[in-house]
């Protein structure tokens, strides 16, 4: 089983800056895409997807965040970080990374696995 684990958030003022980390353990083969979402307090059913970064280190990124966000990878760590800066009000979320990782375990499966999310609030 792969494990995913946000860390990072909290209360920020517009303007400021964060830096998310989703930290992958378990049973890792290997970590191809890994992708940041979010999920606003007023969208209950509706997750944006924010980020986006392929093994080979391609990035990408939504409309609302290019420029302000940058996603990278230590594969050495199995973590993807990703650092927000210039934060506005309308980012507070709770943030989620998600990846597509083999299991190391026989018959070693590719799944797409979520971890619990942590919470962003920008606010004066």
């Amino acid at each position: 089983q792969v494990q995913l684990v946000e860390s990072g958030g909290g209360l920020v003022q517009p303007g400021g800056s964060l830096r998310l980390s989703c930290a992958a353990s378990g049973s890792i083969l290997s970590i191809n895409d890994v992708g940041w979402h979010r999920q606003a307090p007023t969208k209950e059913r509706e997750r944006e997807w924010v980020a986006g970064i392929t093994s080979g280190g391609t990035t990408s990124y939504a409309d609302s965040v290019r420029g302000r966000f940058t996603i990278s990878r230590d594969n050495a760590k199995n973590t993807v970080y990703l650092q927000m800066i210039s934060l506005k009000p309308e980012d507070t979320a709770v943030y989620y990374c998600s990846a597509i990782a083999k299991d190391s375990r026989p018959p070693y499966r590719l799944g797409n696995y979520w971890g619990q999310g942590t919470q962003v609030t920008v606010s004066s």
